[in-house]
Formats: structure tokens, sequence, C-alpha cells
């Protein structure tokens, strides 16, 4: 290990103490990357867990003396290699800052370590009768930290929106070890500007959130749910464009396609029908008759647009059920083979091109794509399945993989909807956003992090003004 290296480790290890700063390489390695496997990612000198604002303090202080990079990381669920380490970096693991230390029923908000659980915070405040909405599909093992930092969504975005529409206030460590303290505790607020959703989604590139003020709302009332399968793409986005344009607000309108059925029966075996082209799950929780009303309003558009089967229930167990199959997805195609996971959000009227698209892909490259995703929003999830022991599999899954961002480009959407752009594609985001709004990103990552100590390499290229220290031996 060089001298160097030695030195700001061992300033890390006095300030956090031993249990903090850990070094074994055979424990580091298990920190290298996040869920995207196909991403690259080096070896990280340091796993640093801090248990406060002032110990984040204290590792950005060290870092920004010696230059060594920080690579902010939650529980790992991250599916863009955004929080992959780098060769000689600090990986800052937030879980251990993992107190919920108010919930506030009268201001319907809870503030909030980054290290807390979706899940936990959602059985936290129900107590007091509130609800959390933002749910990713690993809601039971991710943290509030990294939600912030990609914007997640989930499955109940149709009705209640993504993180950022829950941010009332966030603390951040800046680069340069100062604490900013961004946002409010009202309902309005416009003084300056609007800080707090500049770090949402961020993927710290910019600061290290400590700390978040969320609003919440009142819990939802006991849902209905109704599953419909469909012969054709078609009928299934003449429902998600009806569903819009008769004014049904849905919590949840979730789809998937052929591949994917087949690969949950699989798992669950669930005696789901292995033939339908696609599977609509919905739910509606206004409560009572109004739920039962928005269901069969939906159910019968479903019939209208020729579908094989529709299913209404109002047992919560059964429901469950339902969701289970949806969320169970991505496990599913995983058991299939090694997976490639997309994120591509397009225009709700062009949901049907899309999946279309993906299948013209996947007979293209001769490869598997499941596509799962949340009609509602249009966020869509094909998933390229392969063996990335072959060669030329694994050069046509990276290739289905851009043709499949070619094509949400081509119908008017995005590269990502709530995964991020990380490290796998750092080259479609100018494409996106083209070379002013590109400028204007450097020009904030250059204010606020001059020395590209934060997530170097994620989210796009950025040149700083200074060198990598030594990795350590």
């Amino acid at each position: 290990m060089t001298t160097v290296a030695t030195s700001w480790l061992a300033e890390l290890t006095d300030v956090l103490g031993a249990d903090a700063v850990l070094t074994d390489p055979d424990v580091t390695a298990s920190y290298a990357r996040d869920q995207a496997m196909l991403a690259e990612a080096g070896t990280p000198a340091a796993v640093v867990f801090p248990r406060c604002t002032d110990d984040v303090v204290a590792v950005m202080r060290v870092a920004a003396r010696h230059g060594v990079p920080v690579i902010p990381r939650g529980a790992g669920s991250g599916l863009s290699g955004g929080s992959n380490a780098v060769d000689g970096a600090i990986t800052l693991v937030m879980t251990r800052m993992d107190a919920v230390l108010e919930i506030s029923p009268a201001d319907r908000l809870v503030v909030v370590q980054p290290g807390v659980v979706n899940k936990s915070l959602r059985d936290a405040v129900a107590g007091s009768g509130l609800f959390y909405p933002p749910d990713p599909s690993s809601y039971d093992w991710c943290t509030i930290g990294g939600n912030l930092a990609t914007n997640s969504g989930g499955l109940c975005c149709v009705k209640y929106g993504v993180t950022t529409d829950y941010v009332l206030g966030l603390e951040v460590v800046l680069a340069d070890g100062r604490v900013l303290r961004t946002g409010r505790r009202t309902v309005k607020g416009v003084a300056g500007y609007d800080l707090a959703r500049l770090f949402v989604g961020s993927e710290g590139t910019l600061g290290v959130i400590t700390e978040a003020t969320l609003a919440l709302r009142p819990a939802p009332q006991r849902p209905v749910t109704l599953a419909a399968t469909f012969a054709t793409t078609a009928q299934t986005g003449q429902v998600v464009e009806r569903v819009v344009t008769t004014g049904l607000v849905p919590s949840l309108l979730e789809v998937m396609d052929n591949t994917c059925i087949r690969a949950v029966d699989d798992l669950l075996k669930a005696d789901l029908d292995r033939d339908a082209h696609a599977l609509l799950v919905a739910q509606s929780d206004t409560g009572g008759e109004a739920a039962a009303r928005e269901i069969e309003a939906l159910a019968q558009l479903c019939r209208e647009a020729g579908a094989q089967f529709v299913h209404t229930t109002e047992d919560p167990a059964e429901g469950d059920l339902l969701l289970q199959a949806r969320r169970m997805a991505l496990p599913a195609l995983a058991q299939v083979g090694s997976t490639l996971i997309d994120d591509v959000a397009v225009p709700r009227s062009r949901i049907a091109a899309f999946l279309d698209g993906c299948d013209a892909i996947a007979a293209t490259r001769a490869l598997t794509i499941g596509v799962v995703g949340h009609a509602g929003d249009g966020n869509m999830h094909p998933t390229i399945v392969f063996d990335p022991a072959d060669a030329d599999q694994r050069e046509r899954a990276f290739a289905a993989f851009d043709d499949i961002l070619e094509l949400g480009l081509a119908l008017g959407g995005t590269i990502t909807g709530e995964h991020g752009v990380g490290t796998i594609k750092l080259d479609w985001l100018e494409r996106e956003i083209g070379p002013v709004s590109l400028a204007v990103h450097r020009s904030i990552k250059s204010a606020l992090d001059p020395a590209g100590l934060l997530s170097p390499g994620s989210v796009f290229r950025f040149s700083a003004p200074r060198d990598l220290p030594p990795t350590p031996a």
C-alpha cells in the first residue's frame, strides 16, 4: 500500500473507527457493484460506513484533501451501475444511517436518514394512518437514499407520481465537506432555486444525501384488483390509452408480455395463461364502492378491446398474489439466464408500438427479450436474457440493448425512466438531451464538485483538473 493511501486511510480510521473503514479485499469486493451485473466495476480502496452526517463530512474532507474519489452507495439494488466502484476510491455505504428521525401526522411529513429501507418507511408511518407512495419493485430492500439518487418510481406512479414529488427538503454533504440544507417543511415555498430537486436523480454526482424531509399521503383504502389477458399488443395499448382518455386514475396499471408470463409461471406455478400475448394488472385504492366502480369501468374497457380473460377481486390476499406475479417478473427472467435490464419510458400512446418493436428486436438479434413495465406511465423494462460466456450472444445482447434505446428515442421517449443513466448509458445521454443541455450539466457539476470526486464516470463523462491517487496495493 502506498504512503499516500496509508495516510488517508489512517485519517478515516482515526475519525470513524476501524469497524467503519473496511479494506479487506474479500469484503470490499462485495460492495463493488450493484445489480447491473454486466456494468464495469473497479476495486474500492476502502468501504466506509458512516453513522451520521458528521461522519460523511469527515469522509468528504479527507477525500478532498487527498483527491480520492467517493462513490455513494445504498443497498446496491441499482440497475445501471451507478454505484459501481472505481479503482482506488472510497465506496461510501449509507446503510447504517437508517433512522426515521421524525413523523409528523399534522404536517404529513417524515424525516429520515438515507439508509432507511423503503418498506421500513412505509411500515413506520402506517401506524399514523399515513402512506409513502413510491414503491420500486425492490421496495423491501432498496433504501430511500438510493431512491432519491435515481428518482425511483415503482408500481404506483400512475396515480401517485415518483420520488421527487414527495421531496420537501434535503440535507446534503457537498464534495468539499460543507453541509447544504435545502427545501422546507411547508407545503408551498419558492424562496430561491429548488435545489432539493437538483439533487434528486443526480445519481450521487453532486453531493451525498444525509437526510430527507418527505411528504406523506393519507393511507390508501383496501384495493380492488383486476387482471386481464390479451391476444394482441394493439388491444393492450388500446386499453391503456382509453384509461387515460376516459379519466380513470387507477393506483396501479402494469403490463407483462408473454415471455414474462411464462417465466413467472415457471417460477411461481401460478396457473397463469401461458398463451396470452400480454397480461394487464390494475388496482384502485379509492376504497369501497368507488374502487369497485373504477375497476369495473376498467374491466369494461378491457372487454371492449377484446380481452381474452378479465377477472376482478376485492380480496386483498388474491390481489397480493397477482401483484406478486408482477413483482417477480425480473427475478423469474433471471432464472432463465443472465439478464441485461433496460429502462425506457415512452408516451403512453406508443406503448403498443414499443412492445412490437421489442419483439422485432428479439427476432432480429435471435435473443429472448421479456418486457414488463408500468403501463400507466409508459415506463417499460425490456429484459434481455442471454449467456454471457457465449461471446456471440453477449455481443448480440449489447446490440439489442442499444436497439431498444434507439427505439425508445424514436418513439419520443427517454433512455431511462427510473433506473438512471449510471455507467451503462453514458453514450446515450447526449443523444437525448443535446450538447447545450450536456454543457449545462457539466457547468453544474463543475460548480459543486470541481475536482470531480463524486461518482466519477457516472451519468456523463466529466473531465476534472486532477489526477487519481495511487491505487493501494
